[in-house]
């Protein structure tokens, strides 16, 4: 021990595990959300309930880890999301965390995005954050806190070309976030966001050619673009006591992107 500071290490290790911790992953049935249950299971997550849209995918997923369990709804519906919270205390006692993954873009000029165009991106990219963030508050806060884990976006931060509604509704998630984490705080609630890069998922492995992942890879300090488990191991931070004095950030996962000067050479 130092003669200059005697203060106790704490074990680190520790902090990194979940052991008898139970979490409900909001879209774990495929791509960064399966990754997820994966690293939530791995770091000795007791049970971990896999939401999905199609029940399928999320039986199939619950069926990878030890303690998994599927269910599927529609959780941009406030009466879907009680049945989710109420059947997620009932199948799993209490809920240590929460981890919403949910999240899609959809692509059209800004002057030719219509009302209900608009509808689904603040669906689909946080009205679902939303109403998990307040129906599993209500638990988190009798039973003593929690932790929140929500998947923004860098588009939310930046503009977002081409998809304008999903950039706001990103936005519109990271502030809540914020939010969350001041009201919820004295609850001992953390609430924190991931803005992911480009990420390699299923769904955009099928849909880039060569050259778009060439060009998303050039414009990487890191030389590549971001893969799932980039996401799935911010999110197990975040979920864990590593990060217990972290709470209302939105921490970027983008290779490095957005630290460039956006200017050139000078």
């Amino acid at each position: 021990m130092s003669a200059e500071d005697n203060s106790p290490i704490p074990d680190y290790l520790t902090k990194s595990r979940l052991d008898g911790r139970n979490f409900v992953v909001l879209g774990g049935g495929l791509g960064m959300g399966r990754q997820t249950v994966h690293a939530l299971s791995q770091a000795g997550a007791a049970r971990v309930m896999v939401v999905d849209i199609e029940q399928s995918r999320a039986d199939n997923v619950a069926a990878e880890i030890s303690g998994g369990l599927g269910w599927s709804g529609d959780i941009t519906k406030r009466d879907e999301v009680k049945r989710l919270a109420s059947d997620a205390v009932g199948a799993l006692g209490r809920v240590h965390g929460i981890v919403d993954i949910v999240g899609m873009a959809q692509w059209a000029a800004l002057l030719d995005l219509s009302d209900s165009m608009l509808e689904r991106d603040l669906d689909i990219n946080f009205r679902h954050a939303f109403l998990a963030s307040q129906e599993f508050a209500r638990h988190m806060v009798e039973q003593g806190g929690g932790t929140m884990v929500f998947i923004a976006s860098v588009s939310g931060k930046t503009s977002a070309p081409m998809h304008a509604g999903y950039g706001a509704a990103k936005a519109a998630l990271m502030a809540w976030v914020q939010s969350l984490a001041v009201e919820l705080g004295p609850h001992q609630i953390r609430a924190n966001a991931i803005a992911p890069g480009t990420i390699l998922t299923p769904r955009m492995e099928a849909a880039f050619t060569p050259e778009q992942r060439q060009a998303n890879e050039a414009v990487s300090p890191l030389g590549r673009m971001g893969r799932m488990e980039d996401i799935a191991s911010t999110a197990l931070f975040l979920s864990s006591d590593l990060s217990a004095f972290i709470t209302g950030r939105t921490i970027v996962v983008d290779g490095g992107v957005r630290a460039k000067f956006p200017y050139g050479t000078l």
